[in-house]
């Protein structure tokens, strides 16, 4: 198996022009289904298969989920931190991804939603609160819950 820092960098280097690839694919250009797919379908999967390995050979020593300190001693193993870190990758870039399609669906201008993909990237759930509020100012009426519709 790879070692964890050459891990890190692959991923973080993949998810870097991921984002990037994000960022420059508008709803109006040809090729942003398939640069939604790999960003949102193709590379969280890809990020999986390397995270299920190095769960599965990093836990089981010291640490756990029940305390900060048992967190903490957990990540002090640089396969389960790297593990939690290609985590994060996978997620925020399907979320990110998620927020470009429906705010497409939403006919959100690809404008507004760079500051919140940018958010995203970096902060994850605070892009995500920035993808609601943006919702509430430009459609409100997007985030009622109605069953049967997507979120």
């Amino acid at each position: 198996m790879p070692s964890p820092d050459f891990l890190f960098s692959l991923c973080n280097g993949i998810a870097l022009v991921a984002w990037v690839a994000l960022a420059l694919s508008p709803p109006s250009r040809r090729w942003t289904p398939w640069a939604w797919r790999i960003t949102g379908r193709l590379l969280p999967l890809a990020f999986s298969v390397a995270y299920v390995p190095l769960i599965l050979t990093n836990l089981g020593g010291e640490g756990g989920f029940g305390s900060v300190a048992e967190v903490q001693a957990l990540f002090a193993v640089p396969g389960a931190l790297v593990a939690g870190w290609v985590h994060y990758l996978a997620f925020d870039l399907f979320v990110g991804t998620w927020i470009a399609q429906r705010s497409a669906q939403l006919g959100i201008r690809h404008a507004f939603v760079l500051p919140v993909l940018l958010l995203t990237c970096i902060f994850g759930p605070a892009g995500l609160l920035g993808f609601a509020l943006l919702r509430a100012a430009v459609q409100p009426a997007s985030l009622t819950l109605r069953p049967g519709v997507a979120a």
